[in-house]
């Protein structure tokens, strides 16, 4: 075979030579390369931050602080949610930098973030255990929360450990926990095949050997024991990627925060972990619901608020079945969100704040708090023409709600709007061309709707007495007309009024929304004049009656809240309208304001109906 004929493949001993010189010398020029800028990376890493979202000290006991995050955005959720971080380590992993922090996360939809950060005990807190974090710290901190916040529950959202307390909290005083939301937390003990269960096990391991050495176990000891759970990973292999990704800026920085995280540990005291070996891992009480805090039953089978549990699913740390087999031991609506990540992924991973932190903030929205006007409205639409309306709190803006409507043959409109109550209504009525009214009910939240084919009226109920309350107050932003008598329908008198309540049309809402041959049989009179109270009664209820329009309720004044314009309204001062030019004492007296408040409210009256007079 001539050289000319030779395949270009083929290889020489000369070739191979090269190839390896090249490969030789690409790898010295890398390396070289790398060597200068190895200093200036290296300084960068000592001096990354960490922690930044701007935060407030709000209580503080013993070493313990509660922080308080300062909002991101106009209005918050009504509900907070307390974190309950875990005893090892320090809580910057949740706060780790902007892009990658679970605060900010929740903060940018819209909640109301506190933070419990629980220091390093001294040697002289050796002997607290479970009773002191969770009966004493803990149950502090959500009773300021509560206080803070006026409300009478509060959201938890517990990290590894602190999740494992958090549950234990929730089934001692489970009238304090809204919703409980579970992070990678251990809470069954029983073959789930972790590294951690298998050493902590009684036959190998007596976690009171070492308080008895330390009194309070000493974070290097921490350190080392997570570490050996994957040495290559640990104390090789990152260190490889590292030098690999050394000329990005934004890898090694991620690095530094992690690694100083890591190397950042926290001792614990020595009968909490004593405790929780003994007790958690090795007895299984929790799950089995033995445990006794204090000499106090921790039952479990209080649990009964919604639960939404966070895991990973290569968490070799805490593995899933450590958290999801508790699920079938409580009575509680349990929802499980896993993410293919790891133990520390759940917290810092570039795709779990793109993917999974906006749908966790969610679930806080929809299972805390009243409801929204639009899941009220939603639910009447399902019930009585049988379309599916979703909502999502987390689309667009902080004051914003998406609304989904489809029916059986697919999507039928999609939008997002503000969360105001005149808003919504109108999203409703014009995506599906009916009319929408919504009025209180001995049994709820009654939900009026009438389109051209189908009228119907249903009564969402089960919804409690706080939230009924939250909807009244949007009820009388959406719709003055609730206030509005039938007397003040054009041609209805007592006694059609008097036949329109017997058969259950109580309203000019739902005489708006009732079709005119069930109308005319109620009261007794003809069609044509049903058809010309319905017309009277939508008029009437468009516009909120002759007292100032829906655009413009008693609420836009500055300093009429919700209790002042319920006041005001069954005074007789049902709009703007009403208001401009009235009586400032009758105005004083109506709300229980002073006179110098009251004038400042017709004032304000004055130049509103001036200018939608202009």
């Amino acid at each position: 075979m001539t050289d000319e004929s030779r395949p270009l493949s083929f290889t020489t001993p000369i070739n191979s030579a090269l190839a390896i010189q090249r490969e030789a010398m690409t790898a010295v020029a890398d390396a070289i390369r790398k060597s200068t800028i190895a200093d200036e990376r290296m300084t960068s890493m000592a001096s990354v931050d960490v922690g930044e979202t701007p935060k407030n000290v709000v209580y503080t006991e013993n070493k313990l602080e509660l922080l308080h995050y300062e909002s991101l955005t106009e209005t918050q959720h009504e509900v907070p949610i307390l974190i309950v971080y875990a005893l090892i380590n320090k809580p910057f992993i949740l706060d780790l930098q902007p892009d990658r922090s679970v605060v900010r996360r929740l903060l940018e939809a819209g909640h109301d973030v506190y933070l419990i950060d629980w220091g390093e005990p001294s040697r002289l807190d050796a002997s607290l255990g479970f009773y002191d974090y969770v009966e004493r710290y803990i149950d502090n901190c959500v009773d300021v929360v509560r206080r803070r916040s006026e409300q009478d529950a509060i959201n938890l959202l517990g990290y590894c450990m602190g999740g494992t307390l958090s549950t234990i909290y929730a089934a001692l005083h489970p009238e304090k926990v809204e919703t409980l939301g579970l992070m990678a937390a251990g809470l069954y003990f029983e073959d789930t095949g972790g590294v951690l269960e298998l050493w902590g096990d009684e036959e190998y391991y007596d976690p009171r050997d070492v308080t008895d050495t330390f009194g309070i176990v000493p974070a290097e000891f921490l350190a080392v024991g997570f570490a050996q759970m994957d040495p290559i990973a640990n104390y090789f292999t990152k260190y490889v990627h590292l030098y690999d990704r050394l000329e990005n800026e934004d890898f090694v920085a991620n690095f530094a925060r992690m690694e100083r995280w890591l190397s950042d540990g926290v001792d614990v005291a020595g009968e909490v972990y004593a405790q929780f070996l003994e007790d958690i891992y090795q007895e299984n009480l929790l799950y089995r619901n033995e445990l006794e805090i204090g000499g106090e039953h921790a039952d479990i089978t209080n649990i009964d608020m919604p639960v939404l549990q966070i895991v990973g699913e290569y968490d070799n740390l805490v593995p899933n079945g450590a958290s999801v087999r508790f699920n079938d031991a409580i009575p509680a609506d349990v929802t499980v969100i896993q993410y293919p990540t790891g133990h520390v992924g759940l917290s810092m991973s570039e795709s779990t704040h793109r993917d999974m932190w906006p749908e966790v903030a969610g679930w806080f929205f929809e299972h805390s708090g009243p409801p929204s006007l639009a899941d009220v409205i939603g639910e009447g639409i399902e019930e009585v023409l049988g379309y599916d309306v979703e909502t999502d709190v987390t689309a667009g803006g902080a004051d914003d709600v998406e609304i989904r409507i489809a029916s059986e043959s697919g999507p039928v409109e999609r939008g997002v709007v503000h969360r105001d109550a005149q808003a919504i209504r109108q999203f409703v009525e014009e995506a599906l061309g009916v009319k929408v009214r919504v009025e209180e009910s001995p049994d709820g939240i009654a939900i009026h709707v009438r389109g051209d084919d189908s009228t119907g009226t249903t009564v969402v109920t089960d919804i409690g007495s706080a939230i009924v309350e939250e909807i009244e107050e949007a009820i009388e932003g959406i719709d003055l007309a609730a206030s509005i008598e039938l007397e003040d329908v054009e041609g209805i008198g007592p006694t059609y009024a008097g036949r329109l309540r017997e058969a259950g049309i109580r309203s000019v809402t739902a005489l708006a929304v009732t079709m005119p041959e069930t109308i005319a049989e109620a009261a007794d009179a003809t069609r044509d004049q049903a058809r010309r109270w319905i017309a009277s009664a939508d008029e009437l209820a468009d516009r909120g009656g002759a007292s100032g329009e829906v655009g413009t309720p008693l609420e836009t004044i500055k300093g009429v809240g919700p209790t002042y314009a319920r006041r005001l309204r069954q005074a007789g001062f049902r709009g703007i309208a009403d208001l401009a030019d009235s009586n400032v004492t009758a105005v004083a007296e109506a709300a229980g304001v002073s006179v110098e408040d009251a004038t400042n409210w017709v004032e304000q009256a004055d130049t509103i109906e001036q200018s939608n007079d202009n």
